[in-house]
């Protein structure tokens, strides 16, 4: 009765402190500094931006114990713009993630919302971009065509994850249509990961259907977060790192692969394929890091990424190579300053694409470095 008439006086609006307090958790992360491009369009830039490196974000994380070892969890995350305070993920208010679920001590977790795919949630750990805490936004693969970074979110979603049992975890996402035509623009994924010691491995797969159909805008993936417009695009890949004292080596490969390809989405919108032709993309990723003093780490990846691609001129096999050095200095558990430089080359075969890294306005020409210097602040 008692909690009967606590819980009924919370959702009348009377103050419950006490219980938001040993539930409910605020945090975020604010990154801002200055970045300065080599070529933006056949022009040098130096620009004031907001999570040049790590996403700006904060979020709500709850749970309550309901007994039995099964505990009710919700989290609510929005990224925004500090620079400017306009809100990210297309406006959204909270475009990270927003999910409702229950975890049990022996049989995993159940979510539902908008949530990551089994890809971001197995293998991006063991990338350059996914070690970084709400990824490196300079050092994503060519387009972010693996989503690593996390170029979208999962809509509409059902998710299982294992708890861990000797080192392995694994799980699955379904993200449906809502929609009659139950295939249209709806996306499935899994994955499973190893840990022991030193040691992690990681494989995910997933698999987005019509996600080039614009005519069900409430499906598993929204227009503006699509990386790519294409009927179907498969993605997967395998990845493990290693620790040897303060010293962590990396590797990874995935593959993404493409069919009925209309254009790459975004402001750059590049028309890719406007044939609605297939294309793929191979990435073979190396990263290393090293804690110089427990203050001051440095880091860095190279990737080579195989391309082949379908445009009105025919078909090609772009190459890229990608390079990105960074050092972190942390003034405190909280605060850190990093400078980081990321140089990109395109041997384009062809297709009429040039340097283009991360989201950043394109190269004139098959080069491009960015390099950029800011602060974070963790809560």
């Amino acid at each position: 009765m008692k909690r009967a008439v606590i819980l009924a006086a919370c959702a009348a609006g009377y103050a419950c402190h006490a219980q938001a307090q040993a539930s409910v958790a605020l945090y975020g992360l604010i990154d801002a500094g200055i970045f300065y491009t080599d070529n933006a369009k056949g022009h040098s830039a130096w620009q004031a931006g907001s999570g040049d490196v790590t996403g700006s974000h904060w979020g709500l994380i709850g749970r309550e114990d309901l007994g039995g070892g099964t505990r009710a969890i919700f989290e609510i995350e929005n990224g925004f713009s500090v620079t400017n305070g306009t809100l990210r993920q297309g406006g959204r208010e909270f475009g990270y993630q927003s999910y409702v679920g229950l975890a049990n001590s022996r049989f995993g977790t159940v979510t539902l919302g908008r949530q990551y795919d089994s890809v971001v949630d197995y293998l991006a750990a063991i990338s350059f971009t996914g070690t970084h805490p709400g990824g490196n936004n300079l050092s994503a693969h060519p387009y972010d065509n693996d989503n690593l970074n996390n170029s979208f979110r999962v809509n509409n979603s059902i998710k299982y994850a294992s708890n861990e049992y000797a080192g392995i975890k694994f799980g699955a996402l379904y993200g449906f249509s809502n929609d009659t035509g139950f295939a249209n623009n709806r996306l499935y994924s899994f994955g499973a990961s190893y840990s022991a010691g030193p040691l992690l491995i990681g494989a995910g797969y997933f698999q987005a259907n019509d996600g080039g159909s614009n005519s069900n805008t409430n499906g598993a993936l929204t227009l503006t977060d699509r990386t790519f417009i294409a009927d179907q695009q498969r993605t997967y890949g395998v990845g493990a790192a290693y620790a040897i004292g303060p010293a962590r080596f990396g590797a990874i490969w995935t593959r993404t692969q493409l069919g009925g390809l209309d254009t790459i989405n975004g402001p750059n919108s590049l028309g890719l394929a406007q044939n609605g032709q297939g294309a793929s993309f191979s990435n073979y990723e190396v990263n290393a890091s090293y804690l110089i003093t427990p203050m001051l780490s440095v880091s860095g990846e190279y990737t080579y990424t195989d391309g082949a691609l379908s445009t009105a001129k025919g078909g090609h096999h772009p190459k890229w190579h990608e390079v990105s050095v960074q050092t972190d200095y942390l003034f405190s558990k909280r605060t850190d300053v990093y400078l980081q430089a990321s140089y990109q080359h395109i041997a384009a075969d062809g297709s009429g694409l040039t340097a283009d890294i991360a989201a950043q306005t394109p190269s004139s020409t098959d080069q491009q470095v960015v390099v950029a210097l800011g602060l974070r602040h963790r809560f």
